[in-house]
């Protein structure tokens, strides 16, 4: 490919705009030199200018065959453009190691063939993702120019989340921000932990209800980093009910009691704003109500 124009924008961003390939892709195969400019490696920020031979590689991607499978979705609103979907505990969002046909994504497969196709090609129209055993409302992209805008809304935190979760201990004040960096942690490569040089995290939370043990609270996040409201509360000593990994008690199958409840956005397309409340599961509901 040869560049036959004044760019003035950096490689991946203008290579994203060109092809079928995602930033983030683009961005990893720049690293990995299976995009060259000109014979030589560049940077992601690296501007090409008139005359530049971009090479792209090719065997970098690899085509991943998500197949279609019927599951109940539970489909909190939909249109044209986008779908919000209320998921279930223990629903995998997309397929990975262990798990290629059990997933949401094989749910919206057979649901429907519009989806977007600018992420991982076995995340079709995934935004953003839930933890297995979180609950509650998550946004799926039908096409890629809505992919590309609510991306960008996560990424600037534009896009308004509140979870109910209950904890381990009670709660003694109102509300309260932790403000702790998150990194993957080195002794378990699937536990996140929070530790100096990480990612900046902010949780904030407040009191719904305290019970003689428990305490039922709402969570907004400023951040968005992997397993961050449970890492958070367990490290101020309050960890999520029932949670697998950051709960030292012995859980059920149920997983953490934690449930995206409450999702607030600006469509991409009509610039309406939309709003959805989700309820607790009723396992969730019916373990509430043995505690009072």
């Amino acid at each position: 490919m040869i560049v036959n124009e004044d760019i003035n924008e950096r490689i991946d961003k203008y290579l994203a705009s060109i092809t079928d390939l995602s930033r983030e892709t683009i961005t990893k195969m720049i690293d990995s030199e299976y995009i060259l400019v000109n014979g030589k490696k560049v940077k992601a920020s690296y501007k090409p200018v008139l005359g530049d031979k971009i090479e792209i590689k090719e065997g970098f991607v690899k085509d991943t065959k998500v197949d279609a499978k019927k599951l109940d979705l539970d489909i909190v609103y939909e249109d044209e453009y986008l779908m919000v979907i209320n998921k279930p505990s223990g629903l995998v969002v997309h397929p990975g190691s262990g798990n290629k046909d059990n997933t949401l994504v094989n749910g919206l497969m057979y649901y429907t063939k519009n989806l977007s196709d600018i992420g991982d090609s076995d995340r079709p129209g995934i935004v953003h993702r839930l933890d297995k055993d979180t609950s509650g409302l998550m946004l799926v992209a039908k096409e890629n120019k809505t992919h590309v805008i609510l991306a960008e809304e996560f990424k600037k935190h534009n896009i308004h989340r509140e979870y109910i979760a209950l904890v381990d201990g009670v709660i003694e004040v109102s509300r309260g921000t932790i403000d702790a960096p998150i990194k993957r942690s080195k002794e378990n490569y699937q536990k996140m932990t929070v530790a100096s040089g990480g990612k900046k995290a902010i949780t904030n939370f407040e009191v719904i209800k305290r019970y003689k043990n428990n305490t039922l609270i709402r969570l907004v996040l400023e951040t968005g980093r992997t397993h961050q409201i449970r890492v958070h509360m367990a490290y101020i000593g309050y960890p999520i009910h029932n949670d697998p990994v950051y709960n030292k008690k012995i859980s059920t199958s149920f997983g953490q009691f934690l449930h995206s409840e409450y999702l607030k956005f600006i469509h991409p397309i009509t610039k309406k704003e939309l709003e959805f409340r989700c309820p607790l599961p009723d396992e969730f509901k019916d373990y509430l109500n043995t505690l009072e």
